[in-house]
């Protein structure tokens, strides 16, 4: 089984593919120049072709939903169901936040919170357990020194993601730790969530499905 992975909600344009839960290619490009429309479908031919593979071989898609750049999600959703659209294959979505936290290590008593840059003060975020279990869903926080304490008073709050930086530079009250490493959704962290997701059938309705926008879009014009 071969299933292509597109991750397109932040400035990081990345695809892979995987044999079943395998992870057999990748690539990614974390540009501000939010190149996603020229870069998406090069990647996507250049990890085909590394892994011996035609598209007509693939038997499904999974994308990463959002939250994050309306752009960049627009282009990413446009791709992933042209693909399932031609191919007849199904397509399966992961939220954003959760797929950045796929490759944090978590001890008892810490929660990991993901967050995704948004405007001004703003962030993207979630609240996950040391066990990747969703503790609280998807919001927009504006933040203040305050931010959290409901959690981080009686756990260690671990931080990440580009959001978090500007969470930092207010000097956040309770137990808190900031991963220094810039941390962004990557398609190569999608692939054992992914997976699990299209053996259990939790596929998307191609016509209908549109990403996680989570706020409305407004232009920067």
């Amino acid at each position: 089984m071969n299933l292509l992975y597109i991750e397109t909600s932040t400035k990081n344009c990345s695809v892979a593919i995987s044999s079943g839960s395998k992870l057999i290619v990748y690539k990614e490009l974390n540009s501000e120049n939010y190149s996603h429309s020229e870069n998406l479908h090069v990647f996507i031919n250049d990890i085909l072709r590394k892994a011996k593979l035609d598209v007509k071989n693939l038997n499904g898609v999974v994308i990463g939903k959002g939250p994050g750049s309306y752009t960049g999600l627009r282009i990413g959703t446009a791709c992933a169901k042209g693909i399932c659209y031609s191919l007849d294959i199904p397509l399966v979505s992961i939220n954003s936040l959760e797929i950045m936290a796929e490759r944090i290590p978590a001890f008892l008593n810490q929660l990991l919170i993901p967050m995704i840059d948004a405007r001004r003060m703003e962030v993207y975020t979630m609240i996950l357990d040391n066990n990747k279990k969703i503790i609280k869903k998807t919001w927009a926080e504006e933040l203040s020194k305050n931010s959290f304490t409901k959690y981080s008073k009686d756990k260690t709050c671990v931080f990440f993601g580009n959001g978090s930086k500007k969470f930092k530079s207010i000097n956040p009250k309770g137990k808190t730790v900031f991963l220094e490493e810039e941390y962004f959704p990557s398609a190569k962290d999608m692939v054992l969530k992914g997976y699990e997701l299209f053996m259990n059938k939790k596929f998307e309705s191609t016509a209908y499905y549109e990403p996680y926008y989570l706020k409305e879009f407004i232009s920067s014009n």
